[in-house]
């Protein structure tokens, strides 16, 4: 029996096989209007396709939890029951295939108000579909980027309140897995590092203080996500900046308080919060950040990063080195890469009766 295509449970949900998709920003929603932060047919086509090629667990892309915590202006949202209902067609369609329907909640920080990658992700200027960025600095993340207006710590509460009426938002839409956005320099991410945090309050300077933000967002969050289901959590491992960033070691420290606090695996990542980090890329170069967690903590993890083929995902979760893999821009080329995987490792994954031929 493949080790990859196991299903592994988590509280009382059970994901039928190990080959997860990793959260994806399309930058297809409408950038104004009633329609704001909508799914649409892009999204739908395109979240369907995957969960049709076998996928056990889809993560729906970074969803802000407000307007001012998109990304750029085209990113889903969650901060109104318009944006829930739509959702709901997609995980709707995700259950018939026997894929779990996961959906990532988060906040962009001083990274918002940007355009799309294609377009070149500049800030964008315009006032009617731009906005000020925030943080917990008023330090820009890149030259060009406009300085963040800082948070105050009735700003802080109100992101927390934000990411829990957007949870309420994602159980109602039918999503079965909520993971909070904790990575990528993004809102939480910024807290974390001392690289982009210089406050010098409660949210500030120590790692007990830095790490407030996160904690506080994930009990907001487990409090009203059922007992019964999994809250997830995505970490950047390290800023690859040494001791002057996030480092390797605070990611094992606040694994365990997350554990405590109620998350059920730990999705690790790196960087995204210092634009010109020397980061050393290879085939699964972030799994060993996922394996130390696992080791030290106990907590369930999920590896990323250039994990691009079946007999590599199989080792990762045989190896016990983590639980699951997601996979990126890999499903991105190909919807269908847990069927193909499933066929050459001898595990089997639902196939949809119109694809009996594909087999």
């Amino acid at each position: 029996m493949s080790a990859l295509f196991e299903p592994r449970t988590l509280r009382s949900l059970t994901i039928p096989n190990r080959v997860w998709m990793a959260p994806m920003c399309q930058y297809s929603a409408e950038a104004t209007g009633l329609d704001a932060g909508v799914a649409g047919d892009w999204h739908f086509a395109h979240y369907a396709a995957r969960a049709a090629g076998g996928t056990g667990l889809i993560l729906l892309e970074a969803t802000a939890v407000s307007p001012e915590g998109r990304i750029s202006p085209y990113d889903l949202g969650l901060w109104n029951d318009r944006q829930a209902g739509a959702l709901r067609r997609i995980t709707d369609f995700l259950r018939t295939q026997g894929t779990v329907p996961g959906i990532q909640l988060g906040h962009s920080g001083r990274k918002g108000s940007t355009d799309r990658p294609w377009k070149g992700g500049a800030p964008v200027t315009d006032p009617e579909t731009g906005w000020q960025p925030v943080g917990p600095s008023p330090l820009p993340f890149d030259t060009g980027h406009p300085v963040p207006e800082e948070l105050t710590t009735e700003q802080i509460a109100a992101v927390g309140a934000q990411f829990a009426d957007a949870a309420r938002r994602a159980r109602d839409a039918g999503f079965d897995v909520v993971e909070v956005h904790g990575a990528h320099g993004y809102l939480i991410g910024e807290f974390l590092s001392p690289y982009s945090n210089h406050r010098t309050d409660a949210y500030g300077g120590s790692f007990e203080n830095r790490v407030r933000l996160a904690l506080e967002v994930v009990d907001t969050v487990r409090a009203v996500w059922p007992e019964e289901l999994p809250v997830f959590f995505r970490i950047s491992a390290t800023d690859w900046l040494d001791e002057a960033g996030w480092t390797a070691d605070e990611t094992v420290r606040l694994a365990a308080l997350l554990k405590e606090h109620g998350v059920d695996l730990l999705d690790v990542s790196t960087g995204g919060n210092a634009p010109r980090a020397a980061i050393p890329t290879g085939p699964g170069y972030q799994v060993p950040f996922a394996a130390r967690v696992r080791s030290e903590t106990g907590l369930p993890v999920a590896a990323v990063g250039l994990i691009t083929e079946p007999a590599q995902a199989e080792k990762i979760v045989a190896n016990g080195e983590a639980d699951a893999v997601l996979l990126g821009r890999e499903l991105l080329r190909d919807p269908s890469w847990a069927r193909r995987a499933a066929r050459t490792l001898g595990g089997a994954v639902h196939v949809p009766d119109q694809y009996h031929r594909s087999v």
